[in-house]
């Protein structure tokens, strides 16, 4: 998948199995047309950990980084519905990083996507994007794969909204952000166990521990679908 912007919206998150099928309802139907109706939101994508565990991710990418803090989306995080506010309490071990996009390869949207939380170690940014930018610019050229991307957190300068404190205060937030999309899985995970996996990205500069996945699609919509089917 190419990114439609220059920043976004990444979040991982564990939903219990008793509250799945009603959060997916009221992810696609309400939360997803709430979002996308905002000036700014220009596609949002569901994700389901594709080894059958509790795990989402969700992205949204915008047309700004303003769009981070810009009236509407804010208006939006501190006025929840009463249904954001039956379900975000089950929204748990949540990371939400709002993001600078750093770099993009590729295009179109496949069925999976690995995801890669990372962080460089001290000193050593310079040579973890460099290592990044040499693998990921590869990937969309790769058998079973077609994107690949890394984004950056830097939070906007905003109050604690009503949302967060809902969901038990503040998020945890990633530092980097891999994305890589695919039409097969299997060969995703490769890339876990190759050129991002643990020991690869430790030579190149990052530190230990990075967090991977790959996850399934559950739904993709852009700003534009809220109008399909609507009289002019």
């Amino acid at each position: 998948m190419a990114l439609l912007g220059p920043a976004a919206i990444a979040m991982w998150w564990d939903m219990a199995p008793a509250h799945r099928v009603e959060f997916e309802d009221w992810h696609s139907h309400e939360h997803f047309p709430e979002r996308l109706g905002i000036p700014g939101f220009l596609r949002g994508s569901r994700w389901a950990d594709a080894a059958g565990g509790p795990g989402f991710f969700v992205m949204y990418e915008l047309a700004a980084y303003e769009t981070l803090s810009s009236p509407g989306y804010l208006d939006r995080l501190n006025n929840p519905t009463p249904w954001s506010r039956k379900l975000m309490p089950h929204h748990s071990r949540m990371v939400r990083s709002q993001c600078r996009v750093l770099e993009s390869f590729g295009g179109g949207i496949a069925e999976a996507l690995l995801t890669l939380r990372v962080s460089p170690a001290p000193g050593r940014g310079d040579a973890l994007r460099a290592h990044l930018r040499d693998v990921l610019s590869g990937i969309p050229s790769r058998p079973g794969m077609t994107g690949a991307h890394l984004l950056h957190t830097q939070p906007p300068d905003i109050p604690q909204t009503r949302e967060q404190q809902i969901r038990g205060g503040a998020d945890a937030q990633a530092d980097w952000v891999v994305l890589a999309s695919g039409y097969d899985g299997d060969a995703l995970r490769g890339l876990l166990a190759d050129a991002l996996g643990d020991n690869a990205l430790s030579r190149a500069g990052a530190l230990p521990g990075a967090i991977g996945a790959v996850h399934g699609l559950r739904l993709s919509m852009t700003a534009p679908d809220l109008r399909t089917g609507k009289e002019d």
